[in-house]
This record gives structure tokens, sequence and C-alpha cells, in this order.
């Protein structure tokens, strides 16, 4: 009789076995639906034209000149030619992303950047709001330049640290770390993964618009810098304030804040500084595009290595790991890329541009760039990479912005704000679920607590926003 049940549930077990549990689809899956829908479209969309013109050295579409056109389907064996296609217009931006890759990884390994911020901690120790400012200014500008964006993962772990001796919560070591990071991506002022790619795309020049998004940066990193202290300030008066409880101080030593930060390392960082300063010399001065920028990181990278005392074959093999590291990423250029393929061959993305324009012609310009902002916002729930997104919204959002009267500057920027705010919360985003779990918090805790600094964050960017239309943003 004992038999019976027994057999009951290994049935059972097998059974629950064979459940397959629902998973959100990898960002890869997701291009390739959206791949699929574009080939579908191809026979459903009526195919169309806008007339273009060349203005200040930049094509621009004619607004009203839209016309149908014959059309012109994708084949089957058209959908695999139009990745491999997509891998290779792309291949300038793919290479930029995995020579920037490297190059950080070079400086990364140095220990320059890990050496750097633990020497800010122990010169800033026993002054919490000065240790919070000058850490979560550290990351945010580690997040504008493109040095630190998934690679803040691992330097969560620091953030617990510095949260446990100054008697804090985990929430605290996410929002100086990753939190401060995503702050300083959200306006990337000199992100090529981001900006560079977007501006390269609009064909405007590589960085321009630079001193408004320097403006941007330092008001949401310092309502970023003041909203963190704030919680921060009420977890110090009063540990049960705190949404998930303060770390123990006790599980920890004095010696994890400690790091070595060499002269080496001080040369390794300047030489860094001064070289990303001496790019935007070069493409105000020179005209440097996105391809003078992915050979420049290679530049970076190799005397970084050399400054750092790494010989020719640990060199090489560090800058070609954080390659290898940023090939996820980069690649998916090229898929989003294959999107575009499909439309522009089966002319209709013109179609879709013009589709988009009708219901934005009744609106302001001011109204126009908002919804591109918001728009951007809900695309990043699908596709939550700065420089996948890129591909696929600024071939459709640069000539909206000529039809609607918004300067694609702003639409540059109303894509960055759109990518950059949600990463911070909506759990598609890799690294923000990495973060989380490495600080352990959960996300419904980290929601909670980041929701009102998204709406600040939100408001900040509608006034940008509002004052970039109203002065006509341009290149500059």
């Amino acid at each position: 009789m004992s038999a019976q049940p027994e057999e009951n549930m290994e049935k059972h077990h097998e059974k629950s076995k064979t459940k397959r549990t629902w998973e959100m689809p990898d960002t890869y899956v997701i291009l390739f639906l959206v791949l699929l829908l574009a080939v579908i479209s191809t026979y459903l969309v009526p195919s169309g034209s806008f007339e273009r013109e060349v203005v200040d050295e930049v094509e621009r579409v004619v607004p009203g000149t839209y016309t149908t056109v014959e059309g012109n389907p994708t084949g089957f064996m058209d959908i695999f030619l139009a990745l491999q296609t997509g891998m290779i217009e792309s291949a300038g931006l793919i290479f930029l992303v995995l020579f920037a890759g490297g190059a950080f990884e070079v400086v990364e390994r140095s220990g320059a950047i890990k050496g750097g911020i633990l020497r800010a901690v122990n010169k800033t120790q026993g002054k919490e709001f000065l240790l919070i400012a000058v850490v979560s200014v550290l990351f945010a500008l580690g997040g504008a330049v493109g040095a630190v964006a998934n690679s803040v993962i691992p330097f969560v772990a620091i953030g617990v640290i510095i949260a446990r001796a100054l008697k804090l919560d985990a929430i605290v070591a996410v929002a100086i770390t990753f939190g401060a990071t995503f702050a300083g991506f959200n306006v990337g002022f000199l992100n090529p993964y981001t900006v560079g790619i977007a501006q390269s795309i609009a064909d405007i020049p590589l960085f321009s618009g630079m001193l408004l998004r320097v403006i941007a940066f330092v008001v949401i990193v310092g309502a970023t810098i003041m909203y963190t202290w704030f919680y921060a300030k009420k977890v110090l008066e009063d540990p049960g304030k705190s949404l998930i409880g303060v770390l123990n101080a006790e599980q920890g030593s004095k010696g994890e804040l400690t790091a070595p930060f060499t002269g080496r390392h001080k040369v390794i960082l300047s030489f860094v500084g001064i070289s990303l300063l001496f790019f935007i010399f070069a493409t105000i001065q020179y005209e440097w595009t996105i391809d003078h920028m992915a050979a420049f990181f290679i530049i970076i990278g190799l005397v970084s290595g050399v400054i750092a005392g790494m010989n020719y074959n640990k060199l090489a093999i560090t800058f070609l790991d954080g390659c290898q590291k940023l090939v996820y990423g980069a690649l998916i250029i090229g898929v989003a890329r294959a999107i575009l393929i499909v439309m522009e061959n089966a002319a209709i993305l013109d179609t879709f541009v013009h589709a988009l324009s009708i219901p934005l012609e009744g609106l302001s310009p001011v109204f126009a760039a908002l919804g591109m902002f918001v728009a951007n916002g809900a695309m990043n729930f699908l596709v939550p990479s700065g420089s996948g997104q890129a591909m696929i919204a600024m071939p459709i959002l640069s000539p909206l912005a000529d039809m609607i009267g918004v300067t694609r500057q702003v639409a540059v920027q109303a894509y960055q704000f759109g990518d950059g705010f949600t990463n911070s919360i909506f759990p598609t985003s890799g690294p923000l679920m990495a973060s989380l779990a490495v600080a352990g918090v959960s996300w419904i805790k980290w929601a909670k607590w980041m929701l009102p600094l998204l709406l600040i964050w939100t408001v900040i960017a509608i006034a940008m926003l509002v004052i970039a239309v109203m002065i006509g943003w341009g290149p500059v």
C-alpha cells in the first residue's frame, strides 16, 4: 500500500520538472520578433517616400512631400541578408563600442578607478554628506562619459561596504553607485554608446550641444545626491525608517575600504581625462567622427596599459577581454540596423514617419518633443539597450523632427532621456537587476524608493526639453 503514494509523488515530481516557467525574452529575441513584424509590414503597409533637401550639409526631409511608390516586399532570404548587411553597415559603431570597452577594461584592471574611488572615500570619512556626494559624482561622471555603465555592477559591492561603514542600508549602496551612474548616463554628454551613436545617425556634429547637456547633468546629479542624502539622513537619525533595514557594521572591516592609489593610477586617470577633453577639441577643430573616436580608444587603452606596467601579452588579453564583455551590446546595433534595412528596402520607413507625423502636426513643437521623450521611455521596456534603441529610434526621430519643427539635437536628447531614465526602474534592465542582486535589495523596495526620484528627473527633463525647443537648440 505504501508504494502507491511514492509512485504518485514521483510522477508529480516528473510533471513539475517538465513545467516551464515563463521568463522575459532576451533583447535579441525581442529584436528578432520586431524584425519579423517589419517583414510582415512590407506586405501590408503601402510604400512611400519624402523628398529630401540638403540644409547646412545635412540631408533633411521636406514636409508635405510624401508620395506613394512601388513596394518591394521582403523575401525569406532577405531577412537574414538584412542581418548580415546590418552588421556591415553598423561596423563603425560596433567597433566603437568594442574598442571603448577594451580601453575602459584596461583602465579598470589597472586598479586606477577602484583606487581613486576608495581614496575619495577615505578622504571624506566622518562626513556623511560629503562622502555620499563625492562617490555619487565620481560614478555619475563615469556614466556620463561611458566609462562606467553596465560595468557598475561589481562596484555596487563597494557601495555596500560604504553603506555598512556609515550604518546605512543597501538601498543607499545601490543609489550612490548604480543610481548615480545612470543619473550621469541620463545626459551622457560624452557617452559614445548613446549620444555619440545618436548624433552620428542624426547627422549632427559629434558631441555638439554639450553646454546645455552639462548643465542638465549638474542639475540631475545634484537632485539625485540631495534625494539620496535626505533618505540617508532620515535613516541615520532613525534606523527604523529604512525601507529594508540597515546593514550590520560589525560584519565589515576597515580594510575593506583600503586599496592602493599609486602615482601610476593618478597618471592613468589624468591621461584618460585629458584624452577625452582632447577628443572634444578634435571634434570641433578637426571634425573628428565616430571612426576617429573608435581609433582613439585603442590609443587610450594601449597607453593606459603601458603606464600601468602591463606587459604586451597582458595588455592585449585585457583589451580583448573588455571587447568581449561588450560583444552582446555591440552586436545589438547590427540587429537593430537590420530592422531599418528591411523597412528602407521596402520603402515603408517614410510611411511610418508620415503616419507618426500626422497626430503630431496639430501639436506645438514643445509637446511633440515631449511625445518623443515618452515614446522612447516606453520603447526602453522592450529594448533596454542604449545603442540598440538609438539605432531603431533615431532614423525615425530625425526625419520626424524635421517634419514637426523640432531640431535634431532636441530629438537626440528626447531619446537619451527616454532611454536613460527608465533604465533605473524597468525590471528588463539587466544592469539594474544585477546591481540589486549584488546588494541584496528586492526590485519592489528599490522601485518604491526610486519612483519619486524618477518623477523629479522627469520634471527636470521636461524643463530642459521645453527650453531646448524654445531656443532652437542646434548643433553648436
